[in-house]
């Protein structure tokens, strides 16, 4: 019985180190902790960005597909882990005219707007384009004088259809160069381009800049290039980060910025913190009155709970928006019922007769198999919601709901049971069996 008590003892303690972790205390001086909640743009918020694409080299029935995918590189490098929760939107149409794209970006918690932008990033605009035919014609005096869009023409062939690039080194001269494999629209493309215009010059074009113009001797069908621009090893790797990063398919501009408030502000997380603590109170309540002692066990074990979750909110981090906060208050209701089916297990084991230590131990056994598939529903649920959902927001609340019924299955399971076997009574008493038991009933 010792050890058990010793476990339950280390397993509090533990929780009290968790728990002071996750409380964001302020100091004194009216600063927030070391690690404070990330805070959705509705709570805090946050920097709006506007920037204006140039569509002028696409076709017009390739804009839609390049504006889509230019949206999910900028939500990929300000959202490297899903868990951000930016909003980052595609629009048509402006103040000039209808045929203008732009791009929205929020970003919560990121009142800094050269914050913002450097969290964007600068992705360098890969392009391959070909020589005209009227620059052999030109004199030399013409062409240092004319501009890149005078002497070449797109391809059609950009980083959009990059798939990867990485570092190699000449063979004959150990220079870095940046070898560039295509997707499967890009491989073909790519052969098209080098079949066509055997003998051509093709520009290899970063951010407008021309890096190499080679010359095409061959056809090249394997889907590969090689950017050879004098690279030293650091500009090298650079430049492969960045367009491993996300090449953008669209050149952009960025047009308006503005820092904005919160849109529900410290009222919306006051009454949301509020409801939370009604919630645990209400349910401490029942689980004390029906179940007694292993119902004060059920309302540590949710505190515990509680403790783990917010202090995963933090490591992770999680961005914690309106939206994902009633998704933790929901789960807070949720937690207890593993608690609930193993003390009903419990109370079906004492009216068999057996004693009370035997009940508490066979409780447990028998209520796992109910436990782990109502969890593994929930779960499943969790990760489809949060994989098909097309806004920030559900996947915020996914991923909360996600977290809040894998911890509390540990904390039902885990806790909940050192816990109850550290505090079992001796004998088999009807006081025992009264406090042990639930209801109404003796």
């Amino acid at each position: 019985m010792w050890k058990k008590r010793v476990s339950a003892i280390v397993l509090i303690v533990l929780a009290a180190f968790v728990g002071y972790f996750a409380y964001d205390a302020k100091s004194e001086d009216g600063t927030v902790s070391k690690h404070p909640y990330r805070l959705g743009l509705d709570l805090s918020g946050g920097s709006h960005l506007v920037f204006r694409a140039d569509t002028s080299e696409i076709s017009g029935d390739q804009i839609d597909d390049a504006m889509r995918s230019l949206a999910d590189v900028v939500e990929r490098r300000v959202n490297l882990f899903g868990v951000s929760e930016p909003v980052v939107q595609v629009e048509k149409g402006g103040v000039v005219g209808r045929d203008e794209h732009r791009l929205i970006v929020e970003l919560p918690g990121v009142t800094d707007v050269d914050e913002a932008i450097a969290l964007i990033g600068k992705t360098p605009l890969l392009d391959f384009k070909l020589i005209r035919p009227e620059v052999a014609n030109m004199t030399p005096e013409q062409m240092d004088s004319a501009t890149v869009e005078e002497l070449f023409v797109s391809s059609g062939l950009t980083g959009r259809y990059l798939q990867r690039a990485q570092i190699q080194f000449d063979q004959t001269t150990n220079v870095p160069v940046v070898s560039l494999v295509w997707n499967d629209e890009g491989r073909a493309l790519f052969a098209a381009i080098t079949r066509d215009n055997i003998g051509e010059v093709l520009g290899v074009f970063l951010d407008g800049q021309p890096i190499t113009t080679p010359v095409i001797q061959q056809e090249i069908s394997t889907g590969e290039a090689i950017i050879t621009g004098n690279f030293n090893i650091q500009e090298a790797r650079q430049l492969v980060r960045d367009l491993n990063y996300g090449a953008l398919p669209v050149p952009i501009e960025l047009v308006s910025t503005q820092t904005i408030g919160a849109s529900l502000g410290a009222g919306a997380l006051d009454a949301s913190v509020f409801a939370g603590l009604i919630a645990f109170v209400v349910v401490a309540i029942f689980l004390i009155v029906w179940y007694r002692i292993p119902g004060v066990i059920a309302i540590i074990a949710l505190a515990i709970y509680v403790a783990l979750s917010l202090a995963l909110f933090k490591l992770i981090p999680v961005t914690l928006t309106a939206a994902g906060i009633a998704g933790f208050v929901l789960t807070l209701g949720m937690a207890v019922d593993a608690n609930i089916l193993i003390f009903e297990r419990m109370k079906e084991e004492l009216r068999r007769g057996k004693v009370l230590n035997d009940a508490v131990r066979e409780g447990f056994q028998r209520a796992w198999l109910s436990i782990r598939d109502s969890n593994l529903s929930s779960i499943i649920t969790a990760v489809i919601l949060y994989y098909f959902a097309s806004t920030p927001v559900v996947k915020g609340f996914a991923l909360v709901f996600g977290i809040g019924v894998v911890v509390s299955m540990f904390t039902a399971i885990t806790a909940s049971r050192t816990l109850l076997m550290a505090v079992g009574a001796k004998g088999d008493s009807k006081v025992a069996r009264f406090f042990f038991g639930s209801g109404i009933t003796f």
